[in-house]
């Protein structure tokens, strides 16, 4: 019997190190702690160890085996305080190995009360979780069941011990469990060693899985455990969200297609984007993915006439001069109306031109003390906004001018409100405001004498001039 205790124990140690040495899984660790119950009634009735069957008066203390099992009042030893302690490590496919220790007093033999006895108890367990079977990965309900062994001592009396594991463990949050069992253990040494249930209730925490990135997978099962990840590319990103993960994809950052290994082609061309020198217009694969509308050779975006065809010496415009002026169209900024070559093919506005307009602008009326346009100089404004289109490349400013009558100040306002009605005018039947400005002078610059009604007459106008 004592070389029975021997190769227990020995191979105790065998297991307790090929489990610290196994393949690990996630969270590996456990340790627990909570009480236990020592119940020596439900055994068997024999006279076998070191309590008898029955007492002196012939009283049985020990019943049938899983007799009264649950009779927790009557025969269970329970010490109330922390008295099971464990450490376990997964070892793989659902098993377990866990070192236990334990501590408790006997003052109950069956229905037989005696003066407190110690108890210790060092086991060795290995079990296997019937979890996944029976509620898929990751159920809430985890029954168990196992064998083991250890070395039990009942008032510094030691013996072997062999070990039926039955127990449930109720997961309360991903790492956190209660955990209730029940241990038959039977005694190696017939003369003193003692056969009895083992019971215990108490709370376990996993740990030990690692996760670097905190994606959620951890890093055993995680093939990018430095980066953030997704669990259907195994713990790897994708950044972008295009179904391509980011290592297999040539731009993760921007949603592509598979064809060109994640890459978009946004004008559809059939040339992703990284490769395409006019990503966001369809071209040719000839002109890096760029049009060529005129098919010159000349891509559009060089091209200073993309929908006519012409030479690359010319920009790929055609030698045309339509207006005739001189000026060939690639050069012309007026290529429809004759100009000159020094205002760059554009007409220019000559001294004639200017007073033509301030023939028609004396004729323009405006409310009295007021800046509203009155309905009969419409046509006279008409006349100016033609004479101003005849010369699209030229900028006009609208002068507004008053006589001496009231402050300067006012002068100023009125002047300036009604030079910027003219010019607001003047944008609503067709005149660009970036060709206009408009300014206000009062009565600063007189063209006659403010001492006569029509020197004061004279002096109450609006001029256009040519902005340089």
């Amino acid at each position: 019997m004592k070389h029975l205790n021997s190769i227990l124990v020995a191979a105790l140690l065998i297991i307790g190190v090929g489990a610290a040495n196994a393949q690990d899984e996630n969270n590996p660790w456990a340790i627990g702690a909570g009480i236990n119950a020592v119940d020596i009634f439900p055994t068997g009735i024999d006279d076998e160890g070191r309590f008898p069957a029955t007492d002196e008066n012939f009283t049985e203390i020990k019943g049938e085996m899983f007799d009264e099992y649950f009779n927790a009042n009557d025969h269970w030893n329970i010490l109330p305080s922390v008295s099971r302690v464990s450490v376990g490590r997964y070892i793989g496919s659902d098993f377990s190995f866990t070192a236990v220790g334990t501590i408790n007093k006997i003052s109950k033999i069956g229905d037989l009360r005696i003066d407190d006895v110690t108890y210790y108890g060092v086991d060795g367990e290995i079990k296997y979780s019937l979890r996944d079977l029976l509620n898929g990965p990751g159920g809430w309900f985890d029954p168990s069941i196992g064998v083991g062994g250890g070395y039990t001592w009942v008032d510094d009396i030691g013996f072997g011990t062999a070990n039926g594991i039955a127990g449930v463990r109720f997961w309360l949050g991903e790492n956190f469990a209660l955990d209730l069992q029940s241990t038959y253990k039977h005694a190696f040494e017939d003369s003193y060693g003692i056969q009895h249930f083992q019971h215990s209730a108490g709370f376990m925490f996993k740990f030990g899985g690692k996760d670097t990135d905190g994606d959620g997978i951890y890093d055993v099962d995680d093939e990018c455990p430095e980066t953030p990840g997704l669990p259907e590319f195994n713990g790897c990103p994708d950044t972008d969200g295009d179904g391509i993960e980011d290592r297999n994809d040539a731009c993760p950052n921007t949603p592509g297609l598979a064809e060109f290994n994640g890459c978009p082609d946004t004008d559809g061309d059939g040339i992703p984007d990284p490769q395409d020198a006019c990503p966001t217009v369809a071209g040719l694969a000839s002109m890096n993915g760029c049009p060529d509308a005129d098919g010159d050779g000349i891509t559009d975006a060089e091209d200073a006439c993309p929908n006519e065809a012409g030479p690359k010496a010319n920009n790929g415009c055609p030698y045309e001069d339509r207006d005739g002026d001189g000026v060939l169209d690639k050069d012309d900024e007026c290529p429809d109306v004759p100009g000159t070559v020094a205002n760059n093919g554009c007409p220019e506005v000559t001294v004639e031109i200017i007073n033509q307009l301030n023939e028609y602008s004396k004729t323009i009326l405006f409310d009295y003390d007021k800046a509203t346009i009155r309905q009969e100089s419409y046509s006279a404004l008409q006349s100016i906004a033609d004479i101003m289109k005849e010369y699209p490349s030229a900028n006009f400013h609208i002068e507004g001018h008053t006589d001496s009558r009231g402050s300067d100040s006012y002068n100023e306002k009125l002047s300036r409100e009604r030079a910027a009605s003219v010019m607001q005018y003047l944008t609503t039947i067709g005149i660009p405001g970036s060709r206009l400005t408009s300014e206000g002078y009062g009565e600063t610059r007189p063209i006659a004498t403010n001492n006569t009604a029509a020197g004061r007459q004279q002096n109450r106008r609006v001029e256009i001039s040519l902005k340089k």
